[in-house]
This record gives structure tokens, C-alpha cells and sequence, in this order.
């Protein structure tokens, strides 16, 4: 026999042939899956960053411990230093309307964004029975023009998803910067640690095995003091109180919906600022804030090393993060109300019409010179016909006399005023 194959046979011979050992490994990592919560911590940080963001800012904060925190903790570190910042950037792109100077800026703020996001959870009912009949008169319009353009084409015609513009009237009540507000999202966060507790404690009641609980309740710990930190506030609600401004929210041209909102009484947030105010550099973290993200990441950290060490019972820890995670996902997705985030807002009236200009028209005769401030927005310069130029024109006239007026008034007042003319 040949050497060479004289050493193979011996080679086979000896090699230890098993195929019930991979059955056995998936068996072992079944029942004691080794590593796997150490990996998950590390996965899933822009859930965890966005959770924060929907809660955080109101003193203690009650995040849930979960997967993603240790990836969360290291992103918050490179923001806090390098970006200055925790909070995150808006989810939903809107754009703020100054009612009086007509300027226009993109938003910034987490707040206004959850706000556009969600307005058709939060808008009052008058708000969604004037669409319904805005897409009704719209469908109208189209069949009766296709049937007197096109005889029988009116059967083609479809109903529209949206019409026309809504632009709904709020008046702003009295902000609350940094309240807690008790809905359901702020209070399941204390439930569903409580949850968390009690599935980690069944190693320790059954076996003795206090390990799970251990992690679970530093990582509660870590959670909470993270949520809790003052710079939150400070980015969350960057701007200042009591302006009186009306501004105009709304994601811009092509959409249904423009929400403008008044503060008469001087006792609401200035939401122009407030658009601005989040990416503002004299809201830079401090030092001690990024000392303190810093030290939050390094016991993350050493969190993850403890967790890794877990041979037994992991399931219950997998369990642990399992709950969390999800907790974390309903909180960063939620839809809110505006007196969530300390912005109270009281409905007014509502203008709706099937065309844009129809509407911008009828917010400009009963609040001149807002709809000429919309008018950009929706209809960019050199999108206007003769016809809507000269209306335009007649609105800009209209604003003008009673400015005129309104300055008038005033200087008659001062002159009116004892002492006035008098020398000194």
C-alpha cells in the first residue's frame, strides 16, 4: 500500500466521527444561550436614543432597561463631544411660519416635529369632518367636470386621499417646560421595570441564582439616571416663553394640513425660537454633562462584561431585555398630545377649501395678512396668474390701510397722553 494513502486511512481512523454533536451544541445554546444578551446590548441604540427623547426632559425619567443601551451610550458620548448635543434630531420634516414677517424656517425641534407627526391623532373633530367634506366637494368637482368635458368618463373618476388645504386655529394655554405628564407612555415605564424585576427575581427565588437580578436592576438604575439628566430639559425646551407670536406649522407645499397657532395672552412657548432653539451652540452640554455621559458609558460598558459571564438561566435575562425592548419601541413611537411636551393648545376654528389658493384666500379675509405670510410656502414666487395677483395685490392693500390706521391710533393716544409736548 502506498504511504501516502496508508497515512490517510490512518488519519480517518482516527478522527472522531459524531454527528449527534451539532444537535448537541444547538441543544446547549437553546438552554443556556451563552452571549447572546451581551451581543443584543450593542444592537438597536437609535430606539433606545429615541425612547429618551420622547420622555426625557421632566425631571426623573423612567426609560426602560433593555437591548441597544450599551450602542446608545457610546453614539451619546460622541454627541456629547463632539456634537454638543443629546437630543436627536426631529423625525418629521415641518416648516415654521412666522404669521407676521412671513420668514420661514426649517424645523428643528423634537417637539414640533412629534407634534406635525402626529396631528391627526391629536386634531379636534371639527378638523377631520371638514376634510372628509373637502375630499367630498373635490370628488364632486371631478365628476361633474368629466362629465361635461368628456361624457362617460365620469365613471374613471376616484375619490382623492386628501383636497385642497386645512388650516386649523389653535390659541396656545400656558406652557408647562419640564412638567411630567402622566399618560400612559411616561407610566409604563415604572410598570414595566417593575415587570422586569420580577422575571429576574424567579432565578434567585427558585435556585439562588441572584446574578439576573443583579444585572436587571443596575441596568434600571443606569436607565434612569441616563433619562434624568438636566441637559435634557435644556435642549428639549430651547427657547423662551411669552412672545405672542402667531406661526404657522405645516410640512409644506402639497401637503393637507397647516396648523396655526396664536398665543394672545402671552403665556405659550415662542415657537419660532423654539424651531431654531435645538440646534442653537449656546446650548452646548457643559462639562459636567459630558463627564457624566462619559462615566454612563464606561458602567455600560462594564455592564456588558458582567452580562457576558452569564452561563446559567439566561433566558430570564433575554426575557429581561426582550420586555424592554419593546417597551422602548412603543415609547419612541407613540403618538402624543401637544400637552405632553408642555404645549397645551385649545381649538378655535377651522378653514378648509378643495383648492389651496381658495383657502389661503379665506385665512387671509379673516386674518389679514396671514395668508399672504402662508401664500410662499404653498405657492413659490412666479406660480401666481393676473388674476391672483391683483387679489393678492387688493389683500396687501387692505393690510396696509389698517396698519395706516392702526399707527394713527397709537400716535393720537400719545398725543392725548397728560404731559405730552410739555417741556421739561
Amino acid at each position: 500500500m502506498p504511504p501516502l494513502l496508508k497515512t490517510a486511512l490512518m488519519i480517518f481512523r482516527r478522527a472522531s466521527f459524531d454527528p449527534g454533536l451539532p444537535s448537541d451544541e444547538f441543544s446547549e445554546q437553546w438552554t443556556h444561550p451563552g452571549d447572546v444578551f451581551s451581543v443584543l446590548l450593542i444592537l438597536g441604540g437609535d430606539v433606545v436614543g429615541r425612547a429618551l427623547a420622547q420622555v426625557a426632559g421632566a425631571g426623573f425619567t423612567p426609560v426602560t432597561f433593555s437591548f441597544g443601551w450599551v450602542a446608545y451610550a457610546v453614539t451619546a458620548v460622541v454627541s456629547a463631544v463632539g456634537e454638543n448635543k443629546l437630543m436627536p434630531l426631529p423625525d418629521c420634516a415641518c416648516k415654521v411660519i412666522n404669521g407676521k414677517s412671513s420668514y420661514v424656517r426649517d424645523n428643528t425641534s423634537w417637539i414640533l416635529g412629534r407634534i406635525m407627526r402626529d396631528y391627526e391623532y391629536w386634531m379636534d373633530d371639527a378638523i377631520r369632518a371638514r376634510v372628509r367634506n373637502m375630499i367630498g366637494e373635490g370628488y364632486q368637482a371631478d365628476y361633474e367636470r368629466a362629465m361635461r368635458e368628456n361624457p362617460g368618463s365620469e365613471v374613471n373618476v376616484t375619490r382623492r386621499t386628501q383636497a385642497g388645504l386645512c388650516v386649523s386655529f389653535y390659541r396656545a394655554g400656558r406652557a408647562k417646560i419640564g412638567t411630567i405628564y402622566l399618560d400612559k407612555v411616561y407610566v409604563s415605564g415604572f410598570f414595566i421595570a417593575l415587570v422586569q424585576l420580577g422575571v429576574a427575581a424567579i432565578p434567585c427565588g427558585i435556585w439562588g441564582d441572584w446574578s439576573i437580578l443583579l444585572i436587571t436592576a443596575a441596568g434600571i438604575g443606569l436607565a434612569f439616571v441616563s433619562g434624568s439628566l438636566s441637559q435634557w430639559r435644556k435642549e428639549k425646551w430651547a427657547c423662551r416663553t411669552g412672545h405672542g407670536k402667531t406661526v404657522v406649522l405645516t410640512r409644506g407645499n402639497g401637503s393637507q394640513h397647516a396648523i396655526v397657532i396664536s398665543d394672545p395672552d402671552e403665556i405659550g412657548l415662542d415657537l419660532e425660537t423654539l424651531a431654531a432653539g435645538q440646534a442653537s451652540l449656546d446650548l452646548s452640554t457643559s462639562l459636567s454633562t459630558r463627564i457624566l455621559v462619559g462615566l454612563l458609558a464606561v458602567l455600560w460598558v462594564l455592564l456588558l462584561i458582567s452580562a457576558s459571564g452569564i452561563k446559567k438561566n439566561t433566558w430570564f435575562l433575554l426575557a429581561v431585555g426582550g420586555i424592554g425592548i419593546v417597551q422602548n419601541i412603543f415609547v419612541a413611537g407613540w403618538r402624543r398630545k401637544p400637552e405632553a411636551f408642555g404645549l397645551p393648545l385649545h381649538y378655535e376654528n377651522v378653514i378648509g377649501m378643495p383648492k389651496v389658493m381658495d383657502a389661503l384666500y379665506e385665512v387671509e379675509k379673516a386674518h389679514p395678512g396671514l395668508g399672504f405670510s402662508m401664500r410662499e410656502t404653498f405657492f413659490p414666487s412666479g406660480m401666481l396668474n393676473d388674476d391672483e395677483e391683483r387679489e393678492w395685490a387688493r389683500y396687501a392693500q387692505i393690510v396696509r390701510d389698517m396698519n395706516a390706521e392702526a399707527a394713527q391710533r397709537a400716535a393720537s393716544r400719545i398725543q392725548a397722553q397728560p404731559g405730552f409736548g410739555c417741556s421739561s
